[in-house]
């Protein structure tokens, strides 16, 4: 069963262009310092869990108004039984979006063999070399590197994305990122920010990177992708 901690019934964000409803997982393989979802990460153990149950009959009933689910955590890959979910997603006629640090590429790519997943978006959290230090653990590089070759070669829609936090992320990290990701259709560069509670709640005095800076970095990352969007 996948430990579900939070449900938004409905958003026109998480998901576009589709109305979806939003499922939390509880739990995370990381522990990135500007998570601005510490309670999923650090407390997930306090909070009730949602059952299953509550949110597949809401599904069911909403289904003409309500066209996809997203799924996102803490991170939805640590829990083995995540397929079985998306599964019974799918059976109600939805479309499944799936945001995962790329930590787990088994499940991935058992979600890419039974076509469960319309759309992932991947967070890369910095240059290889690097993402022990935003994740905040140590990192398996080479599971991060078959994720990304998993849903870069899937044929399934996806984007990458990035949280540029100044002193971590910037400009250089975002080239090298580029080179890395070379070929991949659309990249997403997200600015830092400190205005809720972050695990690491020194991070909130972080200026975060004016509109210039990133346009900048939308300029060095565009040579690489078909498609980059800054997210404010």
């Amino acid at each position: 069963m996948v430990t579900i901690k939070g449900w938004q019934k409905t958003s026109l964000i998480d998901y576009s262009p589709y109305t979806a409803s939003v499922i939390f997982t509880g739990g995370c393989s990381f522990n990135c310092g500007y998570c601005h979802n510490p309670e999923l990460v650090v407390h997930h153990s306090a909070i009730d869990d949602i059952k299953e149950k509550d949110i597949l009959d809401y599904l069911k009933q909403k289904k003409m108004w309500v066209d996809g689910v997203c799924i996102t955590g803490g991170e939805p890959t640590i829990h083995p039984d995540l397929p079985k979910l998306i599964d019974k997603i799918k059976k109600i006629g939805m479309n499944v979006k799936l945001d995962t640090n790329g930590s787990n590429p088994p499940i991935i790519e058992e979600l890419l063999r039974r076509k469960l997943v319309d759309y992932f978006a991947m967070d890369i959290k910095n240059v290889l070399d690097k993402y022990d230090d935003v994740a905040g653990v140590k990192v398996d590089k080479e599971k991060i590197k078959k994720s990304i070759d998993l849903i870069k070669n899937s044929g399934v829609d996806h984007e990458f994305r990035t949280t540029v936090v100044p002193g971590l992320v910037g400009k250089k990290e975002i080239f090298l990122i580029g080179k890395m990701l070379k070929g991949s259709k659309k990249f997403v560069i997200q600015n830092f920010r400190g205005t809720r509670p972050l695990i690491d709640s020194k991070m909130q005095e972080i200026k975060p990177y004016s509109m210039e800076q990133l346009e900048e970095m939308k300029e060095i990352a565009s040579e690489y992708f078909e498609k980059v969007e800054v997210r404010n």
